[in-house]
């Protein structure tokens, strides 16, 4: 992966997904070094961003790299005007690699093939957010203890939720058993559900949530329903409150069960479930910092100090 772009999960073996989640175990153990010093990020983010962004920014700093960049397209060129093209060729200049978010689908994919330094996808449209995955993915198997057969329950918004969409090609890798639970109007789409049906990955659906559809879960997927996917905003008031976890809810879920959400989160996980051992989304938060550095290092080629 030295030298290459990270736009979509695919784009990485089962064996690469391996190597940056032991990467980042390494880095979790001792995240301040060196191993960026002399190295410029760009964090291009056209479309608005907390966690990614302020975690990206501090994977950099603490390995002594630099960071440049813009939180919003309205504080760049692209306000005047510019196209993404040449936004993407004139930053790439100054940098050795440029982290980008931007709200059309394909656009991460079209930067990497016309930017001469590697792009890393921080979400495009509803499309992919390989990184999320990765810390996801991270976050499983530092609570599970492995990867292989697992059973993930993926809840809310499935339709144009990237994340979900990346986390379920990545765990095809590791022989996942799915469930999904959305309205219907929110259900996953045809091509996700034809890829898991290819690899012969057994999968249910439900639109309700509760103790029965939930119960065999290892991993609860909770996210949050997208107003800015939504074209008619009465049907984003329809669906954005449908699914709420609230902690009596767990009551029934095996011991090993681990409530993961991407962030931020609105109304769809109470404010109760969070001091519920099974609650592990502030710390998935932090583990995006680990994955990130070393999803960096491996594309500019660097390994950690205690490597």
């Amino acid at each position: 992966m030295q030298g290459k772009s990270l736009v979509s999960i695919n784009d990485l073996t089962r064996e690469e997904i391996i190597d940056i989640l032991d990467m980042a175990e390494l880095y979790s153990q001792q995240p301040r070094q060196k191993v960026l010093e002399g190295h410029v990020v760009a964090t291009l983010f056209f479309e608005p961003s907390t966690r990614t962004r302020l975690s990206f920014e501090s994977a950099v700093n603490q390995l002594r790299g630099r960071v440049l960049g813009f939180a919003e397209a309205s504080s760049s060129s692209v306000s005047k005007g510019e196209s993404l093209k040449d936004t993407i060729l004139t930053v790439s200049n100054y940098v050795d690699l440029i982290v980008m978010r931007h709200p059309i689908e394909g656009a991460a994919r079209y930067a990497s093939e016309v930017s001469p330094v590697p792009i890393i996808n921080a979400g495009d449209g509803a499309n992919q957010h390989p990184t999320q995955t990765l810390l996801d993915l991270f976050s499983i198997r530092k609570t599970q203890g492995i990867l292989e057969n697992l059973t993930i329950c993926m809840v809310g918004d499935l339709k144009y939720g990237r994340t979900v969409h990346s986390l379920l090609m990545a765990m095809s890798h590791f022989q996942a058993k799915f469930i999904f639970i959305a309205p219907p109007e929110l259900r996953l789409p045809d091509e996700y559900r034809k890829f898991l049906k290819d690899r012969k990955l057994e999968y249910k659906e439900y639109e309700v949530l509760n103790e029965e559809t939930i119960a065999n879960a290892d991993i609860l997927y909770m996210t949050r329903v997208q107003r800015e996917r939504f074209s008619d905003p009465l049907e984003y008031e329809k669906v954005k409150n449908v699914y709420v976890l609230r902690n009596a809810l767990l009551q029934g879920t095996k011991d090993n069960l681990k409530v993961l959400h991407p962030l931020p989160r609105v109304n769809e996980i109470s404010t109760d479930v969070d001091d519920n051992p099974k609650a592990y989304y502030f710390q998935q938060a932090r583990n995006g910092v680990y994955t990130r550095m070393a999803i960096m290092s491996t594309i500019l080629g660097k390994k950690p100090e205690n490597c």
